[in-house]
């Protein structure tokens, strides 16, 4: 069994954190000649399971960013889809994350995962995703291939942030 892998953009950075979604559910997406569709609770199996997952760059097991199993990655589900948060290193992989992530340079979050029969649904050429045997997520520097989220760097404070923008707003007045 190949692992497949999807990818989603959706990020947020808060200093040497990331979150945000690494897929939603309920959205449909083109994949090559068929329809795919996440449906809510398809990670659960694999969140309760407590394998280790790991979360990389560009789906490369050389650049590691962090792993559950040593607590700097953490994965859960809500109802809009895989929410993560991890602790990103002090590598060359982890700066330069850091650095296009304050660019807003990212493509977002992909996922790598397996499905066994009984984990997916076909309707002629539409798969619904029911169980994800997720193996890992990556922050991914391309294309996602779910559209519809964002990649949102956050390094400052949400005050510092708003003090910015009002500087911005009266300094058009001036």
């Amino acid at each position: 069994m190949n692992i497949e892998h999807r990818a989603v953009l959706e990020l947020r950075r808060t200093d040497r954190r990331l979150s945000g979604y690494a897929a939603r559910f309920n959205q449909t997406t083109r994949i090559a000649d068929f329809e795919e569709v996440i449906r809510e609770g398809a990670f659960s199996h694999s969140l309760r399971a407590g394998r280790d997952i790991l979360a990389l760059v560009d789906h490369d097991p050389t650049r590691v960013l962090a792993r559950t199993k040593s607590g700097n990655l953490m994965l859960s589900e809500d109802s809009n889809g895989l929410q993560f948060e991890l602790s990103v290193p002090d590598t060359g992989s982890g700066r330069d994350v850091l650095a296009l992530a304050d660019r807003g340079d990212l493509g977002g979050m992909s996922f790598g995962f397996l499905v066994g029969p009984e984990g997916e649904r076909w309707t002629g050429r539409r798969r619904e995703l029911l169980v994800i045997d997720l193996r890992e997520i990556s922050v991914v520097s391309a294309w996602p291939a779910y559209d519809g989220t964002t990649v949102i760097p956050r390094s400052q404070t949400p005050r510092l942030n708003n003090a910015r923008l009002f500087m911005e707003t009266v300094g058009k007045w001036v």
